[in-house]
């Protein structure tokens, strides 16, 4: 490996992600229902901040943003704000957010893990984990302020890789989403071919926070021959109503017997 490669891990391992997010907010579409709060509230959080201790959620610090279907109902379309941490090198777990800002609103959460554990899960289990490969080679899946360097390595960690999503409330969804957290959370699923996200969901997010996805793409197709074939591909299959005749990003081949 190269210098800028060294250089690109080591921003990676240091939690340089949160820290560098391009200046790009993007911030919630819904606002939650409630009263403001008052200044015993806010004191109380500023002496919390001082005595209390946040471990947990300090251990946050891989930043990536991608859009989730929920898999009983592929229409319903969102974009996700995924603030992980990798426990080991097969295992990482996320917190989901509809934004970037300090009102961003908790949505859901999201397990990652390797091909390796996937494989030994039983069948039954598999049904609710999603493949990542179309995602990292189609250029949606990305992980805002990192150089392109580091990105690229980041990403091809997770090639092969299957996620666990659930949607706990549907903010920011289709017509704004709710003020409120309600009724049962969602599996949510991938997007597996060209056509299945909304445009005006990937136009969105490109034009807020200054992406170019089709790029990305281009750039990624060195990752191509790394992606092995995956479970759950076709799940959503031809449930969209615009992936009808598309095409999978280069090298993300036919999932292996299901």
């Amino acid at each position: 490996m190269d210098r800028n490669g060294i250089a690109a891990l080591a921003c990676v391992g240091c939690g340089l992600i949160l820290q560098a997010c391009g200046g790009k907010d993007t911030s919630p579409t819904t606002r939650e229902d409630g009263q403001s709060k008052t200044a015993q509230t806010s004191a109380l959080e500023t002496g919390s901040k001082i005595l209390q201790s946040t471990a947990p959620v300090k251990q946050l610090d891989v930043y990536l943003v991608g859009f989730h279907p929920l898999k009983d109902h592929p229409a319903v379309q969102m974009e996700a704000h995924h603030y992980c941490s990798q426990m080991n090198e097969d295992f990482a777990q996320c917190a989901l957010f509809d934004g970037n800002t300090n009102s961003a609103h908790l949505t859901g959460v999201e397990y990652i893990i390797s091909e390796k554990l996937f494989s030994k899960l039983p069948d039954a289990e598999r049904q609710y984990w999603h493949p990542h490969n179309y995602e990292i080679l189609s250029g949606q899946l990305v992980a805002p302020g990192l150089p392109e360097t580091a990105e690229k390595i980041l990403l091809k960690q997770k090639m092969n890789s299957y996620g666990k999503t659930w949607h706990l409330w549907m903010s920011g969804a289709d017509n704004g989403g709710d003020a409120l957290p309600l009724g049962p959370p969602h599996l949510a699923w991938s997007f597996n071919y060209d056509g299945e996200v909304r445009p005006d969901l990937l136009q969105k997010r490109d034009r807020t926070m200054d992406i170019d996805t089709s790029k990305k793409r281009r750039d990624r197709q060195d990752l191509a021959p790394a992606a092995h074939p995956q479970q759950g591909a076709d799940a959503l299959k031809r449930k969209f109503t615009a992936s009808s005749g598309s095409q999978r990003a280069q090298g993300d081949r036919r999932e292996d017997g299901k």
